[in-house]
């Protein structure tokens, strides 16, 4: 077994709680505390969730996508890259014999941050096989599988209660200019669907959420479209924004036209264009769907407090 490295966290609930901050060099678990507790109201608000950092990269291209500029240094630059399985075993069972029979309390563990969770389910050894037979062996922790795939046969032979699926989405025409690479939003949403007729408990993100021409009229037509397949067990919602090293490594920066506002997580679309996309799309699910599960990811404090939403009780798709 390896060192599990421990650290006393304030959570964003003003509690304080002492939880694994990684595991050994930190290279495949580790926790994301990047943003910290928010006191300004232009600070991200972000829980500390725990990233499974199995691989990097991602086979999609999108054009605002942020391994970009994360992975800019990297040979392979975006081109997925998969870790030592062998490696990936060794971290975890040592994080399960470190955190179970104890009173440590239930993780996810984010699987898709710097990678597409389902991007390796076709070679020999797929990533979703070899990490259920991990998590299957304990009932406290699950993994959290975000994705823009729709491969997942693998995931319906496993129908595993430890996998949280989680897609992401986006309206349309946004998704047909700026995530070419990626499976159509249509099939994406059949997917989810499929997987939720399953068993599974599905989250769903909307982002980046982008102030294209009829915003409204497209958002709401991607809320009608999922909703008519079926309902999530969660939403969040986040909107478009580009970290300079994003934007200077982008080969297509025609995105970039609508950010204009600066703040700790690089440059987003202006505050008052941001709080009508939310607010139009959170009373919408509430007016039509009398669905209320939903949260903003990385969006600032002032944000949260303008909509009425309290940061403190997030229950974003990372979290449980």
């Amino acid at each position: 077994m390896v060192k599990v490295k421990y650290k006393e966290y304030e959570m964003l609930d003003g509690t304080k709680k002492r939880l694994v901050q990684q595991v050994a060099d930190g290279s495949i678990i580790k926790r994301f505390e990047k943003t910290p507790i928010p006191t300004k109201a232009t600070d991200a608000v972000c829980p500390h969730f725990l990233e499974l950092k199995w691989a990097y990269g991602c086979p999609y291209n999108c054009a605002w996508c942020y391994l970009q500029g994360t992975l800019r240094f990297l040979p392979k630059k975006t081109h997925p890259v998969i870790k030592d399985y062998q490696k990936i075993k060794l971290h975890l069972e040592s994080f399960f014999d470190e955190t179970l029979n104890s009173k440590y309390p239930p993780e996810i563990l984010n699987s898709g941050e710097i990678a597409d969770s389902l991007m390796q389910e076709n070679g020999e050894n797929p990533f979703s096989i070899f990490i259920v037979s991990l998590f299957e062996n304990q009932s406290q922790h699950k993994v959290l599988f975000l994705t823009k795939s729709n491969n997942i046969d693998n995931l319906l032979k496993i129908g595993s209660d430890r996998i949280i699926p989680s897609f992401t989405i986006n309206a349309y025409s946004a998704a047909q200019r700026w995530e070419k690479g990626a499976p159509d939003v249509k099939k994406r949403i059949e997917a989810a669907k499929i997987l939720s007729d399953s068993g599974y408990l599905v989250r769903m993100r909307i982002d980046p959420m982008v102030p294209i021409e009829e915003w409204d009229q497209e958002y709401m037509k991607l809320v009608d479209d999922l909703f008519s397949h079926f309902t999530p067990e969660r939403i969040t919602l986040g909107s478009l924004r580009g970290l300079q090293s994003t934007i200077n490594n982008a080969k297509d920066k025609s995105w970039v036209v609508y950010l204009s506002e600066r703040s700790n997580w690089g440059k987003r679309i202006d505050f008052s264009t941001r709080y009508s996309m939310y607010r139009t799309i959170i009373y919408y699910l509430k007016e039509k769907y009398d669905y209320d599960r939903v949260a903003l990811c990385k969006e600032t404090k002032e944000m949260w407090e303008r909509l009425g939403m309290d940061y403190r009780k997030i229950r974003c798709n990372c979290v449980w």
